[in-house]
């Protein structure tokens, strides 16, 4: 027999958890075809797999890829590490309807993507206005990966009840209102999106000039409204993606009820995120406990996103997601011409509030707010690189804030500056990435381009995992370490992928395991011809990677991305919830509007 491709001699995962063996995987017109020990016969492309791994592509269920796969639906920064399917529409933005302003002025500020990149990329590509025509367009692309999407709350909020009234404070949507947001919500159930995400964080702001700073439409809403909505995620056995307000933490509690299986079907929810925080060490396993105890005892089912490396972070000047959360950050930000912001700096009176608020441990808080933990990497002034604003402040006998404000103000954002936000012990993050009621992910892939960079999140905690294994203290099997970043997401997000098995699509990584090396935690920048140059972190390592098929062709070899990716059609699609279920219900609802025409 002549197969499309045939790869011999690899450890097979079957992205199950199941005991790995050597053995060989056959792939015909898209699908997996077998699946044996040994399998003979010819194929267009064979691959001799002896020392590397099979497994299913990876899934990276939280992306923000919504505006970046219009420009480039390739999305090769994610294909070449192995990711084969991803999900968008996170964090209550989405760009299934809405004017290209309102949804650049929402999506822009909150995921670090210029505006003026956003705004006329959504002014030349966007004809849709729909539900359906959103999927539509979506498998109208030449994508690389496979798309999946949630429905954006804030998207439905601010179309329904137009986008000044959804961001003000004391406004409730009319009956009206409510009902058309039920009613999209429905239709994009109808069209296989995943279910609905929303976003409490208010941090999280708004770009433009029109409703500037105010944070985004979803954090104006009351629980009754998220709960309405709900009810038909909840019917409808959908997924309700949150992001709490992680500064004062209690609202979680909120997502928690909601989840709640008593006397009534439980909610499938998944929260943002499970991490050990350098400013809160012992937070993590108090979140973990009470999730624990809502999905046995209480019968919810919580599932905590999580990074499962050091989550690191970026900044130019003071332009900085983190800086959101306390005012004097937000203020300064919220200045985009640099002259007036250095204008700001210099202030006396801001000065005072600026260092009241980061030195006042009463105030809520994320981030750690410690120059010590931080180290300056790019400054006209070379005699600053490699030093923390702390070294500095010593020298000049000021206090650290006064040395910080100063050279934003003199540099604005030409000096950059590196800091550590959570996940730097091991221990703690071996717990996390461990916990049952935790899902590997939580990239941000597609967002805050100058300051994360977590596309190969995959291999990183795959790393983890065998750099224990090699050390002779595991943790986590390889194979249930393969089955967290595939098969387990696959099944509790509805994903029609995430296995190796004969009939499934054929979404395939051959990895190099010996290519898990340190060059995987190494920052590069690159730049991005579709967003005018600018440039991205990321992280890569070829060896990695031997190839990744998706839809049974190949679109990486040695770790290198092939050309036709995002040119020609045949690789990934829109996947919807369920896809089998979502396809047999399709066809049944079209024979019964045609037998009704017919009548």
């Amino acid at each position: 027999m002549k197969y499309d491709v045939l790869i011999k001699n690899g450890r097979i995962f079957d992205g199950e958890g199941n005991e790995s063996f050597i053995g060989d995987v056959a792939v015909s017109d898209g699908k997996i075809v077998e699946i044996s020990k040994s399998i003979s016969g010819d194929a267009k492309k064979m691959y001799d797999a002896k020392g590397l791994w099979i497994t299913p592509g990876f899934i990276d269920f939280h992306t923000h890829y919504d505006a970046e796969v219009e420009a480039s639906p390739g999305l090769k920064e994610s294909v070449m590490h192995g990711v084969t399917t991803i999900t968008m529409g996170s964090c209550s933005l989405s760009l299934c309807i809405g004017s290209p302003e309102d949804l650049a002025d929402m999506f822009s500020r909150v995921e670090a993507i210029p505006r003026e990149q956003v705004l006329p990329l959504l002014q030349k590509k966007k004809t849709w206005n729909s539900m359906k025509e959103y999927a539509d367009h979506l498998n109208s692309l030449p994508l690389g990966p496979n798309v999946s999407t949630f429905l954006g709350h804030s998207a439905i909020r601010s179309y329904s009840m137009g986008l000044e009234r959804s961001l003000s404070y004391g406004v409730k949507p009319t009956e009206e209102e409510m009902v058309k947001m039920e009613k999209l919500l429905q239709e994009a159930i109808d069209c296989g999106y995943l279910g609905l995400s929303i976003n409490t964080l208010t941090w999280d702001k708004m770009d433009g000039s029109r409703f500037r700073s105010k944070p985004l439409p979803s954090t104006f809403a009351k629980w009754s409204e998220i709960s309405r909505l709900n009810k038909i995620v909840r019917r409808e056995d959908r997924i309700f993606q949150g992001v709490p307000n992680v500064s004062t933490k209690y609202n979680v509690l909120l997502f928690f009820k909601e989840s709640l299986g008593i006397f009534r079907k439980k909610l499938k929810t998944t929260i943002i995120s499970l991490m050990d925080p350098r400013s809160n060490r012992s937070i993590y396993k108090l979140v973990a406990f009470l999730t624990r105890i809502v999905n046995t005892i209480l019968q919810g089912d919580v599932r905590l996103q999580a990074v499962p490396a050091v989550f690191d972070l970026y900044a130019d000047g003071v332009d900085v997601v983190v800086f959101e959360e306390f005012g004097a950050g937000t203020a300064a930000i919220h200045l985009a011409d640099l002259a007036e912001r250095r204008k700001l700096l210099l202030d006396k009176g801001y000065r005072k509030w600026f260092r009241r608020q980061w030195t006042n441990w009463f105030l809520p808080r994320v981030f750690h707010r410690d120059f010590n933990e931080s180290k300056i990497v790019e400054c006209p002034d070379q005699k600053l690189v490699g030093r923390s604003f702390s070294e500095l402040a010593k020298e000049r006998k000021q206090h650290v804030v006064e040395t910080f404000l100063d050279l934003c103000a003199e540099y604005g954002n030409d000096i950059r500056w590196y800091t550590v936000i959570g996940n730097d012990r091991k221990g703690p993050l071996k717990y996390i990435v461990s916990h049952p009621d935790v899902l590997i992910g939580f990239s941000d892939a597609g967002a805050h381009l100058r300051g994360m960079a977590h596309y190969n999140f995959p291999l990183r905690f795959l790393k983890l995992v065998r750099d224990a294994e090699l050390e002779g203290k595991p943790f986590l099997s390889p194979e249930k370490a393969v089955w967290r970043v595939t098969g387990e997401i696959a099944d509790w997000f509805g994903l029609d992928t995430g296995k190796l098995k004969v009939g499934a699509q054929a979404d395939i990584v051959l990895l190099n395991p010996n290519g898990l090396n340190e060059k995987v935690e190494t920052i590069q920048e690159t730049p991005m011809p579709e967003f005018g140059g600018m440039v991205r972190l990321v992280r890569r390592n070829e060896e990695a990677i031997r190839a990744v098929l998706i839809n049974g062709k190949v679109a990486v070899e040695n770790g290198v991305v092939l050309p036709e990716i995002g040119k020609e059609s045949g690789f990934g699609r829109f996947m919807a919830y369920k896809e089998k279920d979502y396809l047999y219900s399709s066809a049944k609802s079209q024979k019964r509007e045609a037998a009704g025409s017919a009548a």
